[in-house]
């Protein structure tokens, strides 16, 4: 079990609800033709996002995995990388610094964020200032 996190391509990816679900569940279904250890075929700015993001979140597999583990095995982290989508799977003992990190990442490069492993998930969107605004979540009235 692991704490998930996803930031995504906010122009590739439906703003509404039910439609971002249907997307989410779709795109985790992983059959894209490459393989999912190499940020070479996202985004821009998921690319800019994971490249820093390893620096504190080492990369478990791929070309951007470490020969020697770091002195905080913990932070060692696995990477699914979409065309417009990067699904982070972080030890538990992480997961206050891991949603920090990622969406404060999120903001800088301008990608959506995803809570995946909370019980509302909350689905936060850049707000064109460097930000990134609420965008829906489950329990919402409506959704934003």
């Amino acid at each position: 079990m692991s704490y998930d996190l996803l930031v995504f391509s906010p122009e590739n990816a439906p703003t509404e609800r039910a439609a971002f679900l249907d997307w989410w569940d779709q795109t985790s279904e992983w059959e894209e033709d490459h393989d999912y250890d190499d940020p070479a075929v996202s985004t821009p700015r998921l690319r800019a996002w994971f490249v820093e993001m390893i620096n504190t979140f080492p990369a478990m597999n791929g070309p951007f995995s470490q020969e020697e583990l770091p002195a905080n095995e913990s932070t060692v982290t696995d990477y699914s990388i979409g065309q417009f989508a990067i699904y982070a799977a972080f030890a538990w003992s992480n997961a206050e610094a891991a949603y920090d990190h990622v969406f404060k990442l999120a903001a800088k490069h301008g990608v959506g964020f995803f809570d995946a492993s909370s019980d509302t998930g909350a689905v936060w969107l850049p707000d064109g200032n460097g930000g990134l605004k609420l965008a829906h979540e489950a329990g919402a009235a409506t959704d934003a």
